[in-house]
């Protein structure tokens, strides 16, 4: 017991925190030194204190496991302070030594990553480039955590004062009184801080949210050493910990733990706790669906419709009618089992029927466990009753395990009559009589009864079955406007001006204007010859209106107008020529083409509707068919793609019902070609599972599948308020990316960008397989096929034309599956089609930014590696190529097949990286993770901006400022041009004097000495020693830097 007074107690401590970078190692990194290897060391840089690691010499994997230390002077912002390490190679180490050392590669960790002692992790950072063209490579693994102790002052003032000799204090203060033994240390709990350590930090500030962390790697601890003297500057100790309570993990973890394999080997497990958004890469699911992913398509797996996904067992229990019942005034069943409980709806009677013969023509599948059913020896209990009274008129008892079994492609179960029962009282009295017509069986999702049935999962009928749609089919109308004549146009024009007269067509709600009309003075009348292509779909119902307008004064006025039926205009399917027409036009009073209107004028016009052309309504990089509309250009199918929509998990709540309780109720979509897909609506579910599978004929294989998850809402709101679905995510698949005839069984992530930032809502599980004959010649021969039909490069629609052509063919086919049961709403379908891929974002362009550098990658990792040659950075590299060269040269025709053979060399070492699996949405590539709030904000704002005035005008200043640099680089690249044209325009006398001069060297030269002869100088001097180069540039490079541009002239 501690009996010490309160007065000798410890002032108030003041704390002080600690950062600590524990440097581990690194792998991988780019050789930097001339000898194919690098020294590296590690330089941290936080909160201007800077600290390096030890060089560890020629070794392109260093192992380090040093930790470096640093004062955290403010730690309430501790979450805005950065911490910047970089990789560089000692020149010390290096081959003939450099200026400076080399930088192999930085990364800038933010003060919210920091990790509380006790909860770190081994963490690989991949290394970042200093600017867009460093070449850097690797990654680096890192241990970033922090702790508080009392400051070194507040302890020295402490020790002078007389201190207790009670053990409850020693043990108090000690950091460590009991050590673990090393070998125990991973089955720890994290350590903590002492309970004094806590209070002080509650009253300073508070712990910072922990962010995600994308892959974490655990090692086992270190045995403990003890060290007798002082530390060194590059090892410093690891700072004691403070005391904690001992306690286990979950034992989720703890399961993991013992998992461990001996000899310390790492493991990569997923930290939940540290990445609230899970990964955002996709991965393989162990399953046995189909064979498992590696599955070929052979004759065990085919017999089967449905062999990429599991069956479900459902009890059906199909309910046709009733004959001899008791009297009653509307008859219903009610179906019990163990599990469920449900209720038919009510009876129908056929007129002149008496009410004893009820129907209901309704079937159930209900969830089934054959194998727990028959160990408890369940029942099926099927009962009917009177709607108005409540009274029992009998009812039918079936044991489940005696239920058969039936399996596609049986024939259906033929119902049977079954008569009613009840207690010996009801029979007697007549309460309970008659018989019920139903059938009764075991099957799954294949069963053709299980599309209409009243499921247990989906009990809302309307909105909720599992549907097949069928886009419109769809035509380009296109509407040639040739000339006008007999038209009535109004005399009390001013002098010397000619009528604006331009003609107006529209089809729906699309509409289209003809410019100015050219004037014949001689006859009066107006001539065009201009195009107007609208999109027109079947059933053709529409008619097209055309109205000649008279747009001379302010207000245009109608001069005549023609009403022309969509079916009675000719198709073609390709580009021969149509006839032209004339069609009369109609005033004001005119019944629309009757001809009941006065005369007004005439209009020729050339009407057709195009078959040739493939109607896109999907944007063209993730188009799922590039097909004519006519179907008699359509080519036979290369194979056939089938999808099995397993399910989904971890879905987020995305609405709140039964008093704020969070539920989805998620169903899927699929769409490739004019055939879309609807799976079922599993109701309150975070991880439904659908087991649905469907198929599609591949016409192309350069096309793309898409697979969308949405939650129902329509199912809970009334016609007048349709609200919309909620959109979960999306994936693509594209076809091309399939080996043929194989099983991928993936789980892909569900990301919607919002305007709070990236969120992942869940993943969703799907097996896909291209079926088809391995390297047939049709599908060889298809990518050596043009991409779109004829028609598009016949005749061209132009890049506008073409966008809002896919909006009106977006809208119409939206509008068109709007009108189906269950509906299929507009914001689906404009979700699936990408209908806003085009609108302005600072992200995509970035994104496209950064795709063009990746492109270019490639030519700078050759000019450097050209570069390091000339330097001889690896002499015996160097040599090699110098003998290369002079074989090339001297036997100029293997230079081709040298460089084919390269190419085929390049393929086959990149044939171990290829992608195993089918690649989803790709954040990075995206620049998803590190969008700026503002940006996003300007991404889903409307057009017209719905922004405060002071935020647009910011907007359009960033926009200015990146206008500048556009502006700067074309500039550039106009002046080099510039500088080329300027050697022989004379802009520069002298320069162009000294060129010709030059020129008339070079060819005397070439004409004296053999071309192998030159080619080999050429070749030797580029690639001449370092010894002999100097570090200036070149005289010709001065001289084409001093040639005139027109950049002077600029005003």
């Amino acid at each position: 017991m501690n009996t010490t007074p309160f007065q000798s107690d410890p002032p108030p401590s003041r704390m002080q925190r600690k950062l600590v970078v524990e440097v581990v190692e690194a792998r991988n990194l780019l050789p930097k030194d001339g000898q194919g290897s690098s020294s590296a060391y590690v330089v941290v840089d936080f909160d201007a204190q800077k600290k390096r690691t030890s060089t560890k010499f020629r070794d392109l994997n260093p192992i380090w496991n040093e930790m470096l230390d640093f004062a955290v002077n403010d730690p309430q912002n501790m979450d805005y302070d950065e911490l910047d390490i970089e990789v560089y190679n000692d020149k010390r180490f290096g081959n003939g030594g450099g200026r400076k050392n080399h930088f192999l590669g930085r990364v800038k960790i933010y003060g919210s990553q920091f990790s509380r002692r006790g909860d770190e992790g081994l963490v690989y950072f991949p290394l970042e480039k200093k600017s867009v063209f460093s070449w850097i490579r690797g990654e680096i693994g890192l241990k970033i955590y922090y702790y508080d102790e009392i400051a070194e002052d507040n302890i020295d003032s402490y020790k002078q004062q007389p201190q207790p000799q009670e053990a409850d204090d020693d043990e108090q203060f000690n950091p460590n009184p009991h050590p673990p033994p090393p070998q125990q240390m991973h089955n720890l709990p994290p350590e903590k801080p002492s309970p004094v350590f806590e209070s002080a930090q509650s009253h300073s500030y508070q712990e910072p949210q922990q962010p995600p962390v994308v892959i974490v790697e655990e090692s086992p601890q270190p045995p403990q050493e003890v060290m007798q003297g002082p530390p060194s500057d590059n090892h410093p100790p690891r700072p004691p910990s403070p005391p904690h309570d001992v306690h286990r993990y979950p034992p989720e973890v703890r399961k993991m733990q013992v998992g461990r394999p001996p000899g310390g080997d790492r493991i990569r497990v997923a930290a939940a706790a540290k990445r609230p958004n899970g990964d955002f890469s996709p991965r393989v699911i162990n399953s046995k669906i189909g064979g498992g992913s590696d599955a070929t398509l052979d004759k065990k797996t085919t017999h089967h419709p449905c062999n990429l996904v599991e069956p479900m067992q459902y009890l059906f229990v199909r309910i046709v009618k009733a004959r001899g019942l008791p009297p009653n005034e509307s008859a219903y069943v009610k179906v019990r089992t163990s599990n469920h409980f449900v209720r038919s709806k009510p009876a129908v009677n056929r007129p002149g029927e008496p009410t004893d013969s009820p129907e209901w023509n309704q079937v159930f599948a209900l969830g089934h466990n054959r194998t727990d059913s028959a160990a408890s020896g369940a029942t099926l209990e099927i009962s009917a009753w009177d709607a108005s009274s409540e009274s029992f008129l009998g009812g039918v008892c079936f044991d489940l395990s005696e239920v058969p079994v039936r399996d596609p492609p049986d024939s259906p179960l033929a119902p049977q009559w079954y008569r009613l029962e009840g207690s010996a009282a009801d029979q007697k009295s007549g309460r309970v009589s008659g018989d019920i017509q139903l059938s009764v069986w075991i099957g799954t999702q294949v069963d053709e009864a299980f599309p209409e049935a009243w499921s247990s999962d989906a009990p809302h009928v309307a909105h909720t079955r599992s549907k097949v749609y069928q886009s419109p089919k769809l035509w380009y109308l296109r509407v040639t406007v040739l000339e006008v004549q007999d038209l009535h146009i109004a005399p009390n024009l001013p002098p010397l001006t000619a009528p604006e007269v331009r003609v107006k067509a529209q089809l729906g709600f699309q509409s289209a204007r003809t410019r100015r009309g050219s004037m014949n003075n001689h006859s009066g009348s107006f001539h065009w010859h201009e195009d107007m292509i609208f999109v027109a779909g079947e059933p053709l119902e529409d008619c097209l209106m055309l109205m000649v307008e008279d747009r001379t004064s302010k207000e245009p006025m109608v001069l005549g107008h023609a009403m022309i039926p969509v079916s009675s205009i000719e198709q073609r399917i390709d580009e021969r020529f149509v006839p032209s027409k004339w069609h009369a036009l109609e005033g004001e009073g005119g019944g629309g083409g009757g001809g009941g209107g006065p005369y007004c004028g005439r209009i020729s016009l050339r009407l057709c509707l195009e078959g040739g052309y493939h109607v896109l309504e999907e944007a063209a990089h993730v188009c799922s068919d590039f097909r004519p509309t006519a179907k008699q250009l359509w080519k036979p199918p290369i194979g056939v793609l089938e999808l099995g929509i397993l399910g989904a998990r971890g879905l987020l709540p995305m609405k709140a019902k039964n008093g704020g309780k969070g539920s989805t109720d998620a169903y899927c979509v699929a769409k490739y070609g004019k055939k879309w897909v609807r799976t079922r609506t599993i109701t309150d579910s975070f991880d439904p599972r659908w087991h649905e599978q469907y198929t599609w004929q591949v016409y192309d294989p350069c096309t793309v599948l898409t697979v969308g998850v949405f939650d129902n809402w329509r199912m809970f709101s009334d016609v007048s308020d349709d609200r919309p679905d909620t959109r979960i995510g999306k994936i693509r698949i594209r076809v091309s990316t399939l080996e043929s005839n194989k099983v991928y069984t993936n789980s892909y992530p569900l990301l919607v960008l919002l305007p709070s930032g990236l969120k992942k809502m869940g993943e969703i599980e799907v097996a896909v397989r291209f079926a088809c004959p391995s390297l047939l010649p049709d599908v060889c021969a298809a990518y050596g096929q043009p991409l779109l039909p004829r028609m598009h490069y016949v005749r061209p629609l132009g890049v506008a034309q073409q966008d809002a052509l896919r909006g009106a063919a977006t809208k119409m086919v939206a509008g068109w599956l709007a009108r189906a049961e269950p509906p299929l709403g507009p914001e689906v379908v404009r979700y699936m089609l990408d209908a806003d891929s085009h609108s302005w974002s600072m992200r995509k362009s970035k994104a496209n930014w950064y795709r063009i550098v990746g492109v270019l990658a490639w030519a700078v990792g050759l000019a450097k590696w050209l570069d390091n040659i000339r330097r001889w950075r690896n002499p015996v590299t160097t040599v090699l190529v110098h003998i290369l060269y002079l074989v090339l040269v001297w036997y100029p025709d293997l230079v081709v097949p040298t460089a084919f053979l390269y190419v085929v060399m390049i393929g086959v070492w990149y044939y171990r990286f290829r992608p195993k699996i089918p690649a989803g949405m790709d954040i990075r590539l995206s620049q998803a993770e590190t969008v700026d709030p503002d940006e996003l904000d300007e991404e889903f704002d409307t057009i017209p901006s719905s922004r405060r005035p002071e935020v647009i005008r910011a907007r359009y200043d960033r926009l200015r400022i990146l206008a500048v640099r556009v502006q700067t680089i074309l500039g550039d690249f106009a002046a080099q041009g510039e500088r080329i044209q300027a050697l022989v325009s004379w802009r520069d006398p002298r320069a162009t004097k000294l060129f010709i001069t030059i020129c008339l060297v070079i060819t005397i030269v070439l004409y004296v000495v053999p071309a192998k002869m030159v080619a080999v100088a050429l070749g030797f001097y580029y690639l001449r020693h370092p010894m002999f180069r100097d570090t200036m540039p070149t005289a010709s490079l001065s001289f084409f830097r001093r040639l005139p541009s027109l950049s002077d002239r600029l005003i």
